[in-house]
């Protein structure tokens, strides 16, 4: 034991500041303690046990702040006249409730008083939204720190303000669970050995994967590729960019294109001259979109600013990108036509509610269009929770509102007293009629039929369009592809996001009453899908009967909208614990406590309504299983297998767009505007045909008339390759290369640097070869080469565009190299470089250097 007992004090300098925050709260603290101590003291002494009292080991609060002497201390918290010991009485911090008036009022005041104001928020962003809305303060300092709460040094004259407290509630932390990295959308989809690829100079052939090649003493690495008649090429790994997987049709397995043979350019001549009308009417519907006037939006004020930052998450940068995209959309005088693509929790709504907000501010009424009543309700809930504190009316149609309430909405639509109105496709009809439609919201497109799009067509002629989707229908996904409308990407998961645990077999009972009470052991729920309402009540009675111990009940679209609402409000407060239902919870509906879903005979669904489905779990942060069964001892279709397969093979975070490209691939390309364009697809593959589709429109289009820079061939003899010890999964390597092949500028290499390294750690000298190989494409594309080879230390170049090259630099660089550069005798168009048999790192640099001068 000591001989004397020291506190924290004692370690402090002579300098330190103490500040005691909330010293009530403190007060309350240490009775508590002291309490808890002695009741130790009095059991251990009841035993006989020999311990010092409680009076020895705590120090009494008083005491300690008497051990510092009080003072006032200036603002740069020094002390005024000497270097005395002292402490400071704190005050908590100040909460405004989100009423932005009334803390400006206060912060005027305070300032008045000599006050210094600091307000802190959790993110560069945030703190500039803050700074903004702030910004006629003075004496008032806004930056980025992580806070947890604000406080106030009366004597100090020192007020501190955690953001939370300005807007009344509380940012939610991140989970703890590791971030899961988003699969890259690249090249539409992975490429797996077996697959059909298709190469541009050479059409289709079958990818047998990456072979390691040592030849001449340098050591690369090939792709692949067999062609008809069994041949066998091997493409040099930074050609990649000129392969593609071949998509067309399941089904239709197209005939391998051979070596040598003219058959694949007399196909992609067929095409060209094919997509050549089709690109004329796409340059007008285009043309006619970009003429037609809208109403433009106001840039933010300062309710849109306060509005944002109430958001109680941290956004991810695809958010703010997409907002940013969605926001100049609105302000230009062109009507919006923008689909936005993320997977399920990726922060659509938060998007969808920015843009709306943006909408009502600007004058204009805004429609939510919603494919189910369920999920009409729940974004009520949403909006209405989200935009109480702004002078913003919300109403829903749907088959849940009442006759009185419906008639109160479609007046106050009418005459301009309801902003938004969120409703299934009832707020379609002839009926509802709008003071000043200016945005109109559609979530899930591909769930309303033909009608609901023909009316909105004629919706969509003059107002603002933004429409969301986890899977887009090939039909849409097409058009967005080639830029008939504008498409942006959420790629990044939220920080608590899991991968949902797949099990795609056989329906056993066994089975589904272990995935039940799994889900039940840890305190959890479970969607039961059947899509068949006249047997809903037979599968309730089955399960109660295989589970006894759990509460099953039943839901369906042709209860009324009471019932229905009934069940639904039980279910998410917990009343039972298995819902049996129909696909009526497919679209957006958000139960975070439900981690299960069994999906009976999921051979009848559809892929992108199987990913739909699995993505109503896994909310929660929380680990979630989907089951997919299919009927036993009952043949199901090849396609049907395809369908579930592919479900499987994407589990990851992020697949929404690859499950739409693969639905593209299995019920095919189909057509755009007309059912003749099939078959052009199916010959050179989707792919390809959008490129050729989009090289037509290019030509035809006036702001895309500048040139195009041409593909470069590299043929350096060089050794560079992905290690297996650096990257071992072939998928992830084949990304790798792809991005280093599609680096366009200096920006592009040194982002894609800092990623492989953060990824895969330092980078070998062998891949640093690959982004020197890079570094020299992207000159090439500035000068217009089209082709650079080396043989034997010579290096032959050849220009696309002499026009754009200087002769003068050309013959300066002649006489400056001493003779190692010169003219290609054979070629007018191309130079000759002597390099020497000197390493990558020299050779590049060498010629970089020359080229560079041309610039």
């Amino acid at each position: 034991a000591f001989e004397q007992s020291t506190t924290l004090q004692d370690y402090l300098s002579d300098r330190a500041v103490t500040v005691f925050l909330d010293q009530e709260r403190l007060g309350i603290a240490e009775k508590n303690m002291l309490k808890e101590y002695t009741e130790l003291y009095s059991s251990a002494r009841e035993q006989d046990m020999a311990i010092p009292s409680p009076d020895t080991l705590i120090t009494n609060l008083e005491s300690f702040m008497a051990s510092r002497k009080r003072r006032l201390i200036s603002r740069t918290l020094r002390t005024e006249d000497d270097e005395s010991i002292y402490h400071l009485p704190c005050e908590p911090g100040r909460s405004f409730f989100g009423n932005i008036s009334f803390l400006k009022e206060e912060l005027s005041t305070l300032a008045e008083s000599g006050f210094e104001i600091f307000v802190f928020a959790e993110s560069e962003s945030q703190s500039q939204r803050i700074g903004y809305l702030l910004r006629d303060q003075e004496n008032v300092m806004v930056g980025p720190a992580a806070l947890s709460a604000g406080f106030m040094l009366n004597e100090a004259k020192i007020l501190v303000i955690q953001e939370n407290e300005i807007f009344g509630r509380r940012k939610r932390a991140p989970s703890s669970v590791s971030k899961v990295k988003s699969a890259v959308i690249e090249s539409f989809v992975d490429l797996d050995p077996g697959d059909l690829i298709v190469h541009i100079n050479y059409g289709i052939g079958r990818f047998q994967g990456i072979k390691r090649i040592k030849a001449g003493g340098a050591e690369r690495d090939y792709i692949t590729l067999q062609y008809g008649d069994e041949e066998t090429i091997f493409i040099p790994i930074e050609q990649v960019n000129l392969i593609q997987r071949y998509i067309g049709q399941e089904g239709r397995k197209p005939r391998l294109d051979r070596i040598g043979s003219t058959s694949w350019d007399k196909k992609k001549t067929r095409v060209k001259k094919s997509v050549a009308d089709l690109a004329d009417r796409l340059v007008k519907l285009y043309a006619r979109r970009q003429t037609a006037v809208g109403y433009a939006f106001p840039e933010d004020d300062d309710f849109q600013i306060s509005f944002e930052a109430a958001f109680p998450w941290q956004e991810t940068a695809d958010q703010l990108t997409v907002i940013a995209e969605v926001k100049e959309d609105m302000v230009s005088p062109k009507p919006m036509d923008r689909l936005v693509c993320g997977d399920v929790g990726y922060g659509k709504t938060e998007i969808a509610m920015r843009a709306a907000f943006k909408a009502v501010i600007g004058g204009r009424q805004v429609a939510y269009l919603c494919p189910t009543t369920i999920l009409a309700e729940q974004h009520h809930e949403s909006f209405t929770e989200r935009f109480k504190r702004f002078p913003v009316t919300v109403g829903m149609l749907s088959r849940f509102v009442v006759p009185g309430e419906r008639k109160r909405v479609l007046q106050g639509l009418e005459n301009g007293e309801i902003d938004i109105v969120i409703g299934t496709h009832r707020i379609l009809s002839k009926d509802v009629k709008y003071k000043n439609m200016g945005l109109m919201i559609i979530d899930e497109e591909q769930r309303f039929g033909v009608k609901d799009k023909e009316k909105l067509k004629e919706l969509k002629a003059s107002i603002d369009c933004l429409t969301l989707s986890a899977t887009p229908i090939p039909r849409t996904l097409h058009m967005s592809l080639v830029k008939i409308r504008d498409m942006s990407l959420l790629k990044t998961p939220p920080s608590n996001r899991r991968p949902i645990e797949t099990f795609i077999q056989s329906f056993d009972p066994d089975l589904v009453a272990r995935a039940i009470r799994r889900e039940v052991e840890r305190g959890g729920q479970i969607f039961y899908l059947h899509n068949r309402v006249e047997s809903l009540e037979q599968v309730q009675h089955f399960l109660a009967d295989l589970v006894p111990e759990v509460f099953v009940e039943t839901a369906h679209g042709r209860m009324s909208p009471r019932q229905l609402e009934d069940i639904m409000h039980r279910f998410v407060h917990g009343a039972f614990q298995v819902l049996v239902s129909t696909t009526i919870i497919e679209n957006g509906i958000d139960i975070p406590n439900v981690n299960t879903i069994i999906i009976d005979r999921a051979d009848m669904y559809g892929i992108s309504q199987l990913y739909q489905l699995r993505g109503r779990v896994g909310r929660s942060g929380r680990l979630a299983y989907a089951f997919l069964l299919y009927p036993e001892n009952r043949e199901i279709s090849e396609l049907a297998m395809k369908r579930l397969q592919v479900i499987s093979d994407f589990t990851e975070l992020g697949s929404g767009f690859k499950i739409a490209m693969k639905d593209l691939e299995v019920r095919g390309a189909g057509n755009l505007l007309g059912a003749e364009q099939s078959g052009d697809v199916y010959a050179v593959g989707f792919d390809l045909y959008l490129r050729l589709l989009e090289d037509a429109i290019k030509e035809r289009s006036l702001e895309d008339s500048e040139e195009e820079i041409p593909e470069t061939y590299l043929e350096l003899d060089y050794s560079g390759f992905i290690p297996d010890g650096y990257i071992r999964d072939e998928s992830e390597k084949m990304e790798v290369y792809k991005k280093i092949a599609a680096v366009e500028e200096e920006n592009d290499l040194e982002s894609l640097h800092r990623e492989m390294h953060d990824r895969f750690g330092a980078l070998p000298e062998e891949v640093h070869s690959l982004i020197s190989m890079a570094e020299l494409r992207i000159i090439c594309r500035k000068l217009k080469i089209t082709n650079l080879k080396e043989r034997k230390g010579n290096v032959q170049i050849t220009f696309g565009k002499l026009s754009i090259i200087s002769v003068d630099k050309v013959m300066n660089l002649m006489k400056t190299a001493g003779g190692r550069v010169k003219l290609n005798p054979t070629r007018p168009d191309g130079l000759i470089m002597e390099t020497g048999d000197v390493g990558l790192k020299e050779k590049t640099e060498f010629i970089r250097e020359r080229l560079e001068s041309l610039l």
